[in-house]
């Protein structure tokens, strides 16, 4: 798992009451909820990938309980069709004409539980959406509600039957990242809370669509100073020339970090970024984006460890911002 940010946390109090909902029904993952929250805030969407059982689904539905917006699940299976994502006309023998019956996606936030388990003509159907915030359907366009927000899972372990997301679609995810096991600590508080009953259920919203409205504002408005926009450039250009990478990060990688930073930044109470708001993102922004060579995949090397060497590689400004 990426390591823990050591800021206090800040920013809207709301912030804090969204973590604490999260907290109460999936123990130790605050972390991973502040990316969520960062991803919503930057406008971008979450891939969570890591082995069954550490409560991937769960952390999505938890921090989606505790929005008030539009909340729908699409669970990934190769009989799922493009239509059952993103809706069909329906012929209305009344009216002798073709009725749009949405689809599950034109929600507020999205889960799309084991997401390769679909095939990729379904997959495809969210390319759209998630880039351009609106689906097609028989040629006519409809618009996603704002905010909007995808958030994907994914088991790594078993892949019998799957469907590997191809890197163009990995690329619209602003973030990946995995939720890990938990501490014994925290197992054992797991058990002691979680053991008789499931608070989920119990869940209640504490931030509206117009908070997140709001939110986006503010984050829009955090400076980045020129040295931290070289440092961001400096390092998506380091993955283009580092050994072992055939496919380095795009320019869609450069803006996305940027706004996830800005985002961060603002979440823990700064109208300012920092080199360091870069450094606990780079892993989890440019990770995934990453094509690496076959021999380096061979030996285990993944996108996030070829981000860690750029990282050293690369040094962080040090004057003062």
């Amino acid at each position: 798992m990426e390591e823990q940010d050591t800021a206090a946390e800040a920013g809207p109090a709301a912030f804090r009451a969204v973590l604490d909902q999260v907290d109460r029904v999936v123990i130790g993952k605050r972390e991973v909820a502040r990316l969520l929250l960062a991803a919503l805030v930057a406008g971008g969407h979450v891939l969570l990938v890591d082995v069954p059982g550490v409560a991937k689904t769960r952390l999505a539905r938890a921090f989606a309980a505790s929005l008030a917006l539009g909340f729908q699940r699409i669970q990934g299976t190769p009989d799922l069709l493009p239509g059952d994502v993103v809706g069909v006309a329906v012929y209305d023998p009344r009216t002798a004409d073709f009725t749009y019956r949405p689809g599950p996606v034109l929600s507020h936030v999205v889960l799309v539980d084991e997401v390769n388990r679909a095939t990729p003509r379904t997959q495809a159907a969210l390319l759209e959406c998630m880039e351009e915030r609106q689906v097609t359907v028989d040629g006519v366009t409809h618009p996603v509600p704002e905010p909007f927000l995808v958030l994907a899972t994914e088991n790594p372990v078993e892949m019998e039957g799957t469907y590997p997301l191809p890197e163009a679609q990995l690329d619209r995810f602003l973030l990946a990242t995995t939720v890990g096991y938990p501490s014994a600590a925290e197992e054992l508080e797991m058990l002691r809370r979680l053991g008789t009953d499931d608070p989920m259920p119990t869940l209640a919203p504490v931030a509206s669509a117009a908070d997140v409205a709001t939110w986006r504002r503010e984050a829009g408005a955090v400076r980045v100073d020129p040295v931290v926009e070289q440092y961001v450039v400096a390092l998506v250009r380091a993955t283009r020339a580092e050994p072992g990478i055939r496919l380095g990060a795009s320019p869609r990688a450069t803006l996305a970090l940027i706004r996830a930073v800005r985002a961060w930044a603002y979440l823990n109470g700064r109208g300012y970024a920092l080199p360091d708001d870069v450094k606990r993102l780079a892993v989890p922004v440019l990770g995934h984006r990453l094509l690496m060579a076959a021999d380096a995949e061979v030996l285990g090397d993944s996108g996030a460890d070829a981000v860690r060497r750029v990282l050293e590689g690369v040094p962080a400004p040090t004057e003062a911002l």
